[in-house]
This record gives structure tokens, C-alpha cells and sequence, in this order.
């Protein structure tokens, strides 16, 4: 069965549409909105912030180069995508002796693991070879779409179990273990850009990458940033709800936007560890509003594999503020937590 077609999202899996002030807008009498964009990690990142306009374009400049060099950073440290990144070289090691990386890279499989105990593994970054095996990693895609037998072998090499870390060091028990930090790095990303432009004394900001969203402050004295969930639909782009994170990180999940098709059936880029398969139900979309953008992040892949009605459970059990969207016989609804409903904006708001 050959798989002819995976279809990508430019700006990745997260379905969001940014809404700001114009570039040369006035925040307030003495004040501006700079914008910088560029691409990292297979995607693109826009930042807007509110400056003094004395000097701003000498200085956006210099804060753009700061940003681009902290982000080939974490490329570095975690990209798969790179032989030799610190994660693609943990990946190639066979030996079980501890190996040493930057504090960054250990504090993002840290919370990895927490995360993964929190979810009864459900968020497991050592699904890699499951990634891999139904074409939505690195590796060439497959030719055929995987036999149990197979799906089964790859699963021995798969647990967060086999992952610990120690200091600044990873160590793993199994000598062809894989991390793929893909469902957190972007997160952690653009946590990083918004402690940089903070410790620069900027306080009003929104940091988007490939659709993961840190904010903070407002634009303009009179409003929120405001930020549109995505219509989970793969041939257009539709505003399904405004929302504004206030001063915090947002992440979404969805499988509408990666996947293949194979004689009617759709194949999703998110992989089910417990069944080594991608998965399979009627939960469309979620998105986690969290101060960490990186705890975001991994949070919307988890409840986007436990489902509709466990990852609504979940939520509410872990007063999270999630907002989710799933597919029924008459379209598309949406559920959200109590605690997402702070950050719900009118339709009638103006962007």
C-alpha cells in the first residue's frame, strides 16, 4: 500500500491566526508597535512589542539578532533534524553511562517526564520511532503503512520509562532509545524569547512560534492582545474563537493539518503510545493557556490523544484552561473549561 501524500501546515500543526496593532501604530503618544518575523525549527516566528520610538529600528534590529541566535540555540541542543545537535547525538549513542548536555536541554526533558507522569504517559517524547516508522519525522516516509508485527517490534525501543535525567545529564537503559522533543521545544522557544525581550525591560509583547504563543501587557492602552483559534478545517482559514492569553502561554494541538491519506483513511502526524498507532477519534482540536508556553505545549498533545471526553476530564480535574473542538454528524462543537473562560473575547471585537 504505498502512501502517496503527507500534507503540512506552513506554520505547523497549531491553528491560530495573530491579530495586532499596525507596525507604525501608536501604543500611546510616545510609543510604537515593532514587529520582527523570521524562521527557526522548520517554521516561522513573529514577535510584536510595544517600544519607544526613539532608536527602535537600531534597536529591533539588534534584539532581532539576539533572538535569531538564541533560537539557533535550542536548534542546536534539540533539534532531530540536526546530526549534531545535543538530542541527535544522545539519539545515535548506544552506551548507558550518563551524557552531558546544557542545562536547557535537560530542564525541557525534565519537564517532559513530568509531564509524562502527569498524563499516565500519554505526552512520551521517546515516541520517536513510532513518529519515524509512520513518516512524520525526519526519516523518509514508509512505503507501506506499518503491520502490527512491526508497529509492535517498534514499540519495544518506546517508553518514557527507559529516560531519566541527572543533573545535566541524560541517561537511557535501552541502547536505541529515541527523544523527539518536538510536542515541547517550540514551547520552550518561545519561553526563551519572552525572558530575553523582559530582561530587556520590554513588558508588553507577544512571541508566536509555528503557532505556540507567549503574551504579556497590551498593544495599545485600550485592549488585550487578541488571538483567533482556527476552524478545524483543512482548505481554509476560519476564525472559530477570539481569545486574548492575557499574560500567559498558548498552545494548540490538532490533526487536521499533518497527515496522509490512504484509500479513504486519514493518517495523523499524532501517535497514540499505547497503541502505536495515530490516533483515531472525534477530538479535533485543543488549546492550553498556561504561564509556561512549553507546559502548553506538551499539555494540548496529551489531551489531544486521550480524546473528547477523558482530555475534557482531565482538564477539569487538573483546573486547566483548555478550550477544545471536536467533529459530530452536524459539524464542528467546542467545550471549554471553567478556567478558559477568562480569556473568551466577544466575535464582535474588532482585531
Amino acid at each position: 500500500m504505498l502512501i502517496k501524500q503527507v500534507k503540512w501546515l506552513a506554520l505547523g500543526a497549531l491553528a491560530i491566526f495573530l491579530f495586532g496593532c499596525n507596525p507604525n501604530s501608536a501604543a500611546s503618544n510616545d510609543a510604537l508597535i515593532v514587529k520582527l518575523a523570521g524562521r527557526t525549527m522548520g517554521t516561522t516566528y513573529h514577535i510584536s512589542y510595544v517600544a519607544v520610538a526613539k532608536n527602535s529600528e537600531r534597536t529591533a534590529q539588534a534584539h532581532q539578532e539576539v533572538i535569531d541566535s538564541l533560537l539557533e540555540k535550542v536548534n542546536d541542543q534539540m533539534s532531530t533534524y540536526r546530526p549534531g545537535s545535543e538530542l541527535s547525538r544522545f539519539n545515535s549513542s548506544s552506551s548507558n553511562t550518563p551524557f552531558a548536555v546544557s542545562a536547557d536541554t535537560a530542564m525541557v526533558v525534565s519537564e517532559a517526564i513530568r509531564l509524562s507522569h502527569l498524563t499516565d504517559n500519554l505526552l512520551d517524547v521517546t515516541v520517536g520511532p513510532l513518529v519515524n516508522l509512520w513518516g512524520f519525522g525526519p526519516q523518509m516516509r514508509p512505503e507501506t503503512v506499518p503491520s502490527i508485527e512491526v508497529i509492535a517490534q517498534t514499540k519495544q525501543r518506546v517508553g518514557i520509562e527507559h529516560l531519566a535525567v541527572d543533573g545535566n545529564f541524560l541517561l537511557k537503559d535501552i541502547p536505541d532509545l529515541y527523544v523527539d522533543l518536538s510536542t515541547i521545544a517550540k514551547g520552550f522557544g518561545v519561553d526563551k524569547v519572552a525572558q530575553y525581550l523582559e530582561r530587556k525591560g520590554i513588558t508588553d509583547y507577544l512571541v508566536e512560534i509555528g503557532g505556540e504563543i507567549r503574551a504579556k501587557g497590551r498593544p495599545t492602552p485600550e485592549r488585550d492582545w487578541i488571538i483567533a483559534i482556527e476552524k478545524p478545517v483543512s482548505d481554509e482559514r476560519v476564525v472559530q474563537q477570539l481569545i486574548s492569553p492575557l499574560d500567559n502561554g498558548l498552545a494548540t494541538s490538532g490533526d487536521y493539518r499533518i497527515y496522509y491519506e490512504e484509500n479513504g483513511i486519514r493518517f495523523s502526524h499524532i501517535i497514540d503510545p499505547n497503541s502505536g498507532q495515530p490516533i483515531n477519534h472525534k477530538l479535533v482540536s485543543v488549546t492550553v493557556i498556561h504561564p509556561s508556553s512549553m507546559t502548553a505545549d506538551g499539555l494540548s498533545t496529551a489531551i489531544m490523544i486521550m480524546g473528547p471526553e477523558a482530555g475534557f476530564n482531565f482538564a477539569k480535574d487538573q483546573h486547566l484552561a483548555v478550550f477544545m473542538i471536536f467533529k459530530t454528524d452536524n459539524g464542528f462543537e467546542e467545550v471549554y473549561t471553567d478556567a478558559f473562560k477568562p480569556y473568551l473575547v466577544s466575535a464582535t471585537v474588532n482585531p
